[in-house]
């Protein structure tokens, strides 16, 4: 009894102590058993994967190839320890051959999609920014064709992933988050999505998988971390700062745009056989003899039917359907939402702080718009940037072309049965 009196009166003598200690060993628990969790987790997602790597294949057959495009800098720096603690180790138990491609600047992947060979399969290690460069510098290629067939994998490493919402269940665990994506992959099952197309007269043309923005909720949004001192506030003191700066804030274009196309029918893709040799070397002697003549025959082409209008917006956004896609629908759009320049200040910082939670998040009396094309003439003298799947460009007059399933996407098969039903 006397220990026991004199261990009270130890804690009651130190208590500031006691409470550093407790609070220390509370956190280091925590920490602890968070990652025996972690460890718990990729331990049955490679148990999983090596399922995969035990399938015997005949001697004919080669390994899958797979080219990974991995952001070293994605997530604060942290995208490489997370990659190869998290997916390389699935890829290599499944029998992947990866050849792994690590970007050391802004823009390098779209030149490095232009060296690629043949591939059996794409997988973009990163975020939104690095998705958006491997989709354009794949699309920007002469044999774009062929090589946009090829399956792409995405393992969501950044700071913003947004399409990893459309392919993988919601989950706030990066581990669970990062398995998920990489025994997606090893399913093979895919998902085909739209691809918006975005040209000017100045530049190539650039991809873009989710939207592109223009507008003061973006501006606003982007300079939120310069305010990192107001803590949770930052946002709103971002979109404080920027009201007060210049109001109102109004975004002027005039705007043309073609209505939704109707979706063609979907077509299983047919491998011919290969002729037998002796046919193909008649067919040989005979285009070299008599080559056939090709008479070219004037086509009539229907006017295109463009509705135009002219905007003055607080911000303009054109997207994909990729975010909530029907893989059921009968016509093929993208949405053009225009959003109105008569909210209130306060109604600009509550929405503001809001939208970055939450990009659904839209103010009364907004217009939404359905096409397949459109094009976007700035006002004289604009000036700012676009958001293009979260990445600056410079603002100027652009044509965005919806693709409709450009690209197909592996993606976890609970995933495609909801967006089936």
């Amino acid at each position: 009894m006397a220990k026991v009196v004199k261990i009270f009166r130890t804690v009651r003598n130190h208590w500031k102590k006691t409470t550093f200690g407790v609070c220390l060993l509370t956190w280091s628990g925590h920490w602890l058993y968070g990652r025996h969790c972690d460890d718990l987790l990729r331990r049955a997602a490679c148990e999983e994967a090596k399922v995969f790597g035990d399938q015997v294949i005949p001697p004919t057959v080669q390994a899958k190839k797979a080219t990974v495009f991995l952001n070293p800098a994605a997530c604060k720096g942290k995208a490489r320890s997370l990659f190869e603690k998290n997916a390389a180790p699935i890829l290599h138990l499944a029998g992947i051959d990866a050849t792994i491609v690590k970007t050391d600047y802004e823009g390098q992947a779209k030149k490095l999609l232009d060296l690629m060979e043949n591939t059996d399969m794409i997988i973009v290690a990163g975020g939104d920014g690095t998705l958006q460069e491997v989709i354009t510098g794949l699309l920007r290629r002469k044999d774009e064709t062929t090589f946009s067939k090829i399956p792409i994998g995405f393992i969501p490493l950044g700071a913003t992933s947004s399409l990893s919402r459309t392919l993988y269940p919601e989950n706030k665990d990066k581990v669970k988050t990062i398995t998920n994506a990489a025994l997606a992959i090893l399913k093979g099952e895919t998902v085909q999505l739209d691809v918006l197309q975005i040209k000017s007269e100045k530049e190539q043309p650039v991809f873009a998988m989710s939207e592109l923005r223009w507008g003061s909720y973006r501006d606003a949004s982007v300079k939120a971390s310069k305010y990192w001192y107001f803590g949770p506030l930052k946002t709103r003191a971002a979109h404080l700062f920027s009201s007060l700066k210049e109001w109102p804030q109004r975004h002027q274009a005039a705007l043309s745009y073609l209505g939704p196309t109707d979706r063609p029918p979907e077509e299983p893709e047919v491998v011919p056989s290969r002729p037998p040799l002796y046919m193909r070397i008649l067919r040989r002697f005979t285009l070299y003899w008599s080559p056939p003549k090709e008479e070219i025959q004037p086509v009539d082409v229907p006017a295109e039917a463009w509705e135009e209008l002219s905007m003055s917006a607080i911000e303009l956004s054109i997207s994909t359907s990729n975010q909530q896609p029907d893989l059921k629908r009968t016509e093929d759009s993208m949405n053009i939402r225009i959003e109105p320049d008569t909210v209130t200040r306060g109604e600009f910082i509550s929405l503001g702080s809001q939208k970055v939670k939450d990009p659904k998040v839209i103010p009364e009396g907004y217009q939404l718009l359905q096409g397949s094309r459109c094009k976007l003439q700035l006002s004289e003298g604009t000036t700012g940037f676009f958001g293009i799947d979260n990445e600056e460009y410079e603002a100027m007059n652009v044509e965005v072309n919806l693709l409709p399933r450009k690209l197909r996407f592996f993606c976890d098969a609970g995933r495609k049965q909801e967006l089936l039903q």
